[in-house]
C-alpha cells in the first residue's frame, strides 16, 4: 500500500512539473507567433498566448491593425496565426465556443446565426488571415525561429460568391486562390503556396 501511494505522488509530481515547465515564456511565444505575420506588422502586433498557470491571455498588447496567436504548447506541431484586428471578435467566438466544448459544425452554426443577427459583427470589408506551421523539431527555442515552416494565405471577404469574385470553388493549380464557403458569412479566399 505505501508503495503504491508513493509511486503514486511520484507520478503526481512528475506530471506537475511537466505541466509547469510545458508552456514556453512569453517571449518566446511572441518570437514565434509573429512569424505569421508580414515582417512590417511583426513589432506591432498584439499577441494572445498562454500564462505560466497555462491560461490563454494577452502575452503583448499591439500597436497596429494585427492580431497573432501563439502555438498551443498541448497540440503536436508548431501552428501559429495572425489576422487582421476586424477579425478578433469571429475569432474569439470561436475560441469562446471551442471551450465551452462545442464541435466545429456547433460553432460555425452559432456563428452564423450570430453573424446572421447582427450579434456577432464581421468586417465590410476583406480582411486577411496567415496561418504559418512546422514540426516541434524544427523550432529554435532560443530565437523562436522555426525552420522549413509553411506559410498560407486567407482573405475573409463575407458573403462573397465565385461569381461575385470570379474565383473557383477549388484550385486547379498549386496555389491557386479559390473561394471556401461561398455565399457564408465566412466566405473566405484560400491561397496555399505550393510545399517545397
Amino acid at each position: 500500500m505505501k508503495t503504491t501511494l508513493s509511486l503514486s505522488l511520484l507520478l503526481l509530481v512528475g506530471f506537475t512539473a511537466k505541466a509547469q515547465t510545458s508552456t514556453p515564456s512569453a517571449d518566446l511565444q511572441i518570437k514565434t507567433a509573429v512569424q505569421a505575420a508580414p515582417s512590417e506588422k511583426r513589432d506591432g502586433a498584439m499577441v494572445y498566448g498562454y500564462g505560466p498557470d497555462g491560461k490563454f491571455t494577452v502575452l503583448r498588447k499591439g500597436t497596429n491593425d494585427m492580431v497573432c496567436l501563439a502555438d498551443d504548447p498541448n497540440q503536436k506541431g508548431i501552428n501559429v496565426s495572425c489576422y487582421h484586428k476586424d477579425l478578433d471578435p469571429f475569432m474569439a467566438r470561436g475560441r469562446e465556443l471551442k471551450q465551452a466544448g462545442k464541435s466545429a459544425k456547433e460553432s460555425n452554426d452559432m456563428r452564423e446565426a450570430e453573424a446572421k443577427s447582427g450579434k456577432l459583427k464581421m468586417p465590410l470589408q476583406p480582411t486577411s488571415l496567415f496561418v504559418y506551421t512546422g514540426t516541434d523539431e524544427n523550432l529554435n527555442a532560443t530565437t523562436g525561429e522555426v525552420k522549413d515552416g509553411y506559410l498560407r494565405y486567407v482573405v475573409y471577404i463575407p458573403n462573397a460568391t465565385a461569381e461575385s469574385t470570379g474565383l473557383p470553388l477549388k484550385p486547379d493549380a498549386p496555389g491557386m486562390p479559390w473561394i471556401m464557403d461561398p455565399g457564408t458569412y465566412r466566405a473566405h479566399i484560400m491561397i496555399s503556396p505550393p510545399k517545397q
